[in-house]
């Protein structure tokens, strides 16, 4: 008889079983076999919130296939992701196959490879129903906010709403966000830098104030005056410091930082990148070897690295770029002290197979992906960068000018990798030719400049992504399916890289912070995160953590269904007018996403596909452009009266040019960016100024 071993996905699957040998039968659950139902809560609040799970429908051929299986084999093992979602899969799973709990039936493994996977084997344990136990929580807390407000926005907002204890919080920040940037007054403030040339180099210095400290320059009046006391005078250097600073490289990922830079060099979702990344951990076929899994397990909020994989990347290191690259010692990051650090940092399984090598056996998204995981990684076992600094003070007239520069001496893990960052400024390296103490410099001019104070930026997914994690709200399998859900149900929407609330967003936001003080506080719901890793260290019990919660939620409840007023909120209006009847067509949310509806309905029933309209017009027949994804979710550009004109671009204009109308695209980079007609022969350009010039 064979042994049995039963996984998620039927790529892991294959994976596995190359490691296995024929004694193993592998097969694979499908994820999730069991459920609360749809149809009703699920949950028994008058028997200790004991959850109602049926078998998942849609499952019955995969829970009679690993029924049979398991009454076929010698022995079953359940080899379901190591974290508590994982466990739960298998505490499912071995309550159906009518296995033993107690019994040595549980495996995890943190990477798919042979090694791994066979000791696995040796380190079989029970079921460890601590997980179980936080994964129910998680899941009947889940349950109870949305089953429970959800048809209260239906009575009191509108039919279709609903609410989620994590998502809710999410949204919360996202709306705070907006009114702190209605809110804000811009103030007018100045710079003042000198322009100095030495040995055919120019260089600035910065206006800091007097001897006696800084000094804010408010308006052009006293910008002015400064000028006219210092022009065509000398600068005297009065003080100088040289000296050498290092750099570190950045940890490994944790799944945080992962979808954070992911969103911002490759573009990525968080859900994408999960998804992404769930194929490169469970197996991608690789040309001669078959399926291969390429990364350690992605939900993890551990920088900790495995003594044998440092040792890996430093071998690397010094066949790659020498010995001047590797650190004397491995290099150890600190864990942020909330972690479960259950799981080692993202890393590649097999640090040999660089990203080049098996370019060719990878998807362009799977090969960028595993490219930003390699070399983030990589880098992390490097030497620092180190650059030669130099800073100092000029004084003219009395008041005080600074200056400093930097110059790379070494690059170290820079050579690997740079880290992202969440917005397009560049710090800019000040070259510096050499000058001394006491030496006099004449500037060759004065440059001022007006400015104004900007409002904080509006989240982008990465920067909300840190805001969660910053604020103990959420967990490493949480972040992706939050964003993705805010964005689903219209609380949220994206406009280019940045997320905005949506009225209904803010209405919803505001009725939960009025009624539902708890459900909506960022401190009370990022207790309850930790309360659940409490119950799965086994220090709390998940019915308490449970009936807590549930008892104010429930007063709440009724205190708002008797106070709280109908609210009415408006479909979003459109510039399209419906050809039935001339009204103009409201945006509407239906299964598979916005559409335009007659507002007029049930008289007018007329409906329209729903598009982004650009504010740019058709280079080829005058009507506007719209957006659209391509079947593979890649943005392209077209006609709105497409096919009849068949016009496509895959890059998003910025404007029709002013003298040929074709269309004008945004090229360079931050402080040099401008818009270029794509027409050669017209030749025309725009300098775009940018926020603060």
């Amino acid at each position: 008889m064979k042994k049995l071993v039963i996984v998620e996905s039927p790529a892991k699957a294959k994976t596995i079983a190359k490691y296995l040998g024929k004694e193993f039968m592998v097969e694979a659950s499908m994820g999730h076999i069991r459920d609360l139902p749809k149809s009703d809560l699920g949950v028994d609040i008058e028997n200790n919130f004991a959850p109602k799970y049926i078998n998942i429908r849609r499952k019955a051929d995969v829970i009679n296939r690993l029924k049979k299986s398991a009454q076929e084999a010698e022995k079953v093992y359940l080899a379901t992701d190591p974290d508590r979602e994982g466990e739960a899969i298998s505490w499912h799973l071995a309550i159906i196959l009518g296995l033993d709990q107690n019994d040595k039936v549980r495996i995890t493994f943190n990477e798919i490879t042979k090694k791994a996977v066979q000791e696995s084997l040796k380190n079989a344990r029970p079921i460890d129903q601590n997980l179980v136990n936080a994964q129910q929580a998680r899941r009947v807390l889940d349950r109870l906010v949305g089953y429970k407000l959800s048809p209260f926005l239906w009575e009191k907002v509108k039919g279709g709403l609903s609410a989620g204890r994590v998502q809710s919080v999410a949204t919360r920040l996202v709306v705070e966000r907006e009114e702190e940037i209605e809110k804000f007054k811009p103030e007018e403030y100045w710079t003042l830098e000198a322009v100095f040339k030495k040995d055919n180099q120019e260089f600035k210095a910065k206006f800091y104030g007097s001897k006696k400290g800084k000094l804010e320059l408010k308006n052009q009046e006293q910008v002015d005056k400064i000028i006219n006391q210092i022009k065509d005078k000398d600068f005297k250097v009065t003080k100088l410091k040289i000296s050498e600073k290092k750099k570190n490289p950045p940890p490994p990922f944790i799944t945080s930082t992962l979808q954070q830079e992911a969103s911002r060099k490759l573009r990525f979702t968080p859900a994408k990148t999960m998804m992404i990344a769930q194929m490169l951990y469970e197996g991608v076929e690789i040309k001669g070897e078959g399926s291969v899994g390429l990364i350690t397990y992605m939900r993890t909020d551990s920088t900790r690295v495995a003594e044998e994989a440092q040792e890996a990347a430093r071998r690397i290191i010094l066949q790659r770029f020498g010995k001047e690259y590797v650190p004397e010692k491995p290099r150890v990051y600190k864990t942020k002290k909330d972690a479960q650090d259950a799981h080692e940092a993202i890393r590649p399984t097999y640090i040999e197979k660089d990203p080049e090598s098996i370019k060719d056996s990878l998807t362009p998204d799977q090969y960028r992906l595993y490219k930003l995981i390699y070399d983030r990684f990589l880098a992390s076992q490097m030497e620092s960068s180190i650059y030669d600094s130099l800073s100092a003070e000029l004084e003219v007239e009395g008041y005080v000018f600074k200056l400093t520069g930097s110059k790379l001496k070494f690059a170290g893990f820079m050579e690997v990798y740079v880290e992202g960052k969440d917005t397009d400024e560049e710090e800019e390296e000040n070259q510096l030719p050499e000058i001394f103490e006491g030496e006099m410099l004449k500037p060759i001019k004065l440059e001022k400049k007006q400015h104004f104070t900007q409002p904080p930026s509006r989240y982008t997914e990465a920067t909300l992504i840190k805001a969660l994690e910053e604020k103990g709200i959420g967990r490493p399998s949480t972040y992706a399916p939050t964003i993705q859900t805010i964005l689903e149900r219209g609380y949220v929407v994206k406009e280019d890289r940045f997320l905005k609330p949506t009225e209904l967003g803010k209405v919803v936001t505001n009725i939960l912070k009025e009624y539902f003080k708890d459900i909506i506080d960022i401190e009370f719901t990022a207790e309850l995160e930790e309360n659940l890793d409490r119950i799965e260290e086994g220090k709390a019990d998940w019915v308490e953590i449970v009936r807590k919660f549930y008892l104010p939620l429930e007063k709440e409840l009724e205190t708002a269904r008797n106070t709280m007023q109908q609210i009415k909120v408006d479909d979003e209006e459109t510039d399209v007018v419906c050809e039935n009847c001339g009204r103009k067509m409201v945006i509407k949310k239906g299964r598979y996403g916005k559409f335009l509806a007659c507002p007029g309905y049930p008289e007018c029933k007329n409906t329209k596909p729903y598009f982004d309209y650009l504010d740019v017009l058709c280079p080829k027949c005058g009507k506007k452009l719209i957006e659209k994804k391509s079947k593979k979710g890649k943005k392209y550009y077209t006609c709105e009266s497409y096919p009849e004109c068949n016009f496509i671009v895959w890059e998003r204009p910025a404007k029709n040019c002013p003298k040929c109308n074709q269309l004008m695209f945004e090229k360079g980079k931050k402080g040099s960016k401008k818009l270029v007609c794509s027409n050669e022969s017209c030749g025309y350009e725009e300098k775009i100024v940018e926020k603060g010039e």
